[in-house]
């Protein structure tokens, strides 16, 4: 008997120990676009007034100087690279303001309800916007924090974050508009939709869909980057909207992931919004050459 209770004795310690390595969860893995290191940023931490910051863009791809927006203030921000030091220009009240995006001398500036603003790039080193204009009636009802500006079309592409009919479809729509620079209008283009059953059923997103918290694209192949803050997911979609890679943001890297840009080198730049521990950044991810 005392011989069993021994070898129970031993025993023991080793079945906690199966049933620790049991029960601990898989270690999560991390993937990277190609071209991309996503686990190796160069890292630009952003003032006090930028704790916040909810969209980033350059003009002309010129990485030299960073535009950028927080979610509060309507103010346009800009600073150079590494230096904390930044100057804005008022363009409205205080709102939740979501994204940017420059297109060619027009600066386009995105409101959580679909509200738009534009006004002239040279406006941006004032200490107020004087020329605007105003947009609230163009996309659906919804909820909105992307916008993308194509440099060669002149055409701007708003995905919605959650808009009626997307949870039951298993998509995420769209809509596609034509800014006439002379005439300073935005023409209603089209729209687009992005198949979402296959990252559903894979449990890759939530079943309320992708929430796309911002989205540009790469500028050779075409390919659509959209970044999930809710998800914590980088999803890369073909010119025509097919799901081509998903890559899963790792949180201790990646905040609160709200912008995303290129720039004219192709180094990739995802801006994330501070917590209470943290401050806001953005990180820089260089192009890998062969």
């Amino acid at each position: 008997m005392k011989a069993l209770l021994r070898k129970l004795g031993y025993l023991f310690p080793l079945l906690i120990l199966i049933g620790f390595y049991a029960c601990k969860p898989a270690k999560q893995s991390y993937t990277s676009p190609k071209g991309y290191d996503l686990s190796r940023p160069e890292k630009f931490t952003m003032p006090e007034s930028l704790q916040e910051i909810s969209g980033i863009a350059f003009y002309k791809g010129k990485s030299d100087t960073i535009y950028s927006i927080q979610d509060e203030d309507g103010r346009l921000f800009r600073q150079a690279w590494g230096k904390k030091k930044q100057q804005h220009v008022i363009f409205g009240k205080k709102g939740d303001y979501e994204d940017l995006a420059i297109l060619n001398e027009t600066v386009i500036i995105l409101r959580s309800d679909g509200t738009l603003y534009t006004f002239p790039f040279s406006e941006a080193v004032k200490d107020k916007v004087s020329d605007i204009k105003e947009w609230n009636d163009l996309l659906p009802d919804g909820e909105y924090e992307s916008i993308y500006a194509d440099q060669q079309t002149n055409q701007i592409y708003l995905p919605c974050k959650n808009c009626k009919g997307d949870k039951k479809g298993k998509t995420m729509s769209g809509s596609i508009f034509t800014y006439n620079s002379v005439k300073k209008e935005l023409i209603a283009s089209g729209h687009f939709s992005m198949d979402l059953t296959s990252l559903i059923e894979g449990g890759q997103i939530l079943k309320t869909g992708l929430k796309a918290s911002a989205m540009t694209k790469d500028p050779h192949s075409g390919d659509w980057y959209i970044l999930s803050s809710v998800n914590k997911l980088l999803v890369v979609a073909s010119p025509d909207w097919k799901v081509k890679s998903v890559h899963r943001l790792n949180s201790s890297t990646f905040i609160q992931p709200e912008g995303i840009v290129f720039d004219n080198e192709m180094n990739l730049y995802i801006s994330n919004e501070g917590d209470e521990i943290s401050s806001g950044n953005i990180l820089k991810f260089k192009i890998k050459r062969r």
